[in-house]
């Protein structure tokens, strides 16, 4: 009995080291979708005959999420889905923004990898390989396609929308203290286990720089990779400025903004301060040299005079040296107060998030050991 017991166990784990071995990664490619009738079917069409061309490589699923088109896209996408088994179409009632639908994407995932498309294809399919090859090689949690960093390239991007992105990627970039030139592009690969285990809240395009900043709390490694970015010329010159799934500016400014506090606040508060400071230095240097010119002709005078009736005098005859001297120091002692504040609170932030996902990475471990023991 001992041998047989051996022999079977020698059996079942040669079996599990040969499925191992034949196991080809799951990738799950997230879309989601926005009035986007007039094109859904066609490049649906395109992104799964090039998916198929990686299928001696990687196992696939496509999840669509149709995010309250007001259109046919739902009803399209629901028909296209039935003739693949690999093909999902996920919907909500109302449009919430495309972090939600992305959220709503991953956490009905199963892939070891997740790709998140623009279902314009302004980013062509070709993507996805380079964005595998580079997790796989990297063992990245986050890589992104930058059409910003050497080697990328833009086309047929209006002139105010491309010199927003450009610009408000640069100021993240900054604030982020992160080696990327890409902070809110939505065409990335990640890594399934660990974009699960994130506790991502918001609902629109912010959603791209909240992961990047979340994963940078963990210590995740995240990669780019050189990215063609080309919108669709007819959209280009007919609607420059009214693409489906571009953003509104004001809003999307805003959300750089946001995000930039978020990475650094110190640099709103501290940087402004040390330049308020230095303001109130130069004014008080001059309230010190009227204070002194008038004790001097006091003492023209009156021999050894108050000190109180020279700086009463200087006041006189300057007084907006004495104003802006005073308010500059105020407020640059309040700026610099509040970027000790917020930093710490920052710390305190990123101290509570690192253990809440270790407690939930903990918790989904243990589910999943239980599961398998049963």
């Amino acid at each position: 009995m001992t041998s047989n017991y051996y022999q079977s166990n020698s059996k079942t784990r040669l079996e599990k080291s040969i499925k191992n071995i034949n196991h080809k990664p799951l990738v799950t490619i997230v879309i989601p979708a926005y009035n986007e009738a007039e094109i859904i079917a066609n490049n649906l069409e395109i992104i799964c005959q090039y998916m198929e061309t990686l299928e001696d490589k990687y196992d696939w699923e496509m999840i669509v999420v149709n995010d309250g088109s007001k259109d046919d896209t739902g009803e399209i996408a629901e028909e296209f889905a039935s003739n693949r088994k690999n093909v999902y179409i996920l919907h909500h009632m109302i449009n919430f923004g495309m972090g939600q639908a992305l959220k709503y994407g991953f956490n009905n995932s199963r892939g070891d990898y997740i790709i998140t498309l623009d279902l314009d294809l302004s980013y062509s399919p070709d993507h996805i390989e380079r964005l595998l090859s580079k997790i796989v090689e990297t063992r990245a949690k986050v890589v992104v396609a930058s059409p910003y960093m050497k080697g990328g390239k833009i086309s047929n991007v209006p002139w105010l929308r491309k010199e927003l992105s450009i610009w408000g990627n640069i100021f993240l970039a900054l604030t982020a203290k992160q080696d990327l030139k890409t902070l809110t592009g939505v065409v990335r690969a990640y890594d399934g286990i660990f974009l699960r285990s994130l506790h991502l809240k918001s609902a629109g395009m912010e959603i791209n720089p909240e992961v990047i900043h979340k994963a940078r709390i963990l210590r995740a490694k995240i990669e780019e990779i050189p990215a063609y970015l080309k919108w669709h010329p007819q959209k280009a010159i007919s609607k420059p400025l009214t693409r489906r799934s571009s953003m509104k500016i004001l809003a999307h400014t805003w959300v750089i903004i946001i995000f930039g506090f978020l990475f650094r606040p110190v640099m709103f508060f501290v940087i402004p301060g040390i330049i308020l400071f230095l303001m109130s230095c130069y004014a008080n240097i001059w309230v010190l040299i009227h204070v002194f010119r008038s004790y001097y002709q006091l003492a023209q005078q009156v021999p050894f005079p108050d000190p109180t009736d020279a700086v009463r005098e200087a006041f006189y005859h300057t007084p907006h040296t004495f104003i802006m001297g005073g308010m500059t120091l105020m407020l640059s002692i309040q700026l610099i107060s509040l970027g000790i504040l917020s930093l710490q609170s920052k710390m305190y932030f990123e101290e509570i998030f690192y253990l809440i996902t270790s407690i939930y990475k903990s918790y989904q471990l243990e589910n999943k050991q239980k599961n398998k023991d049963k």
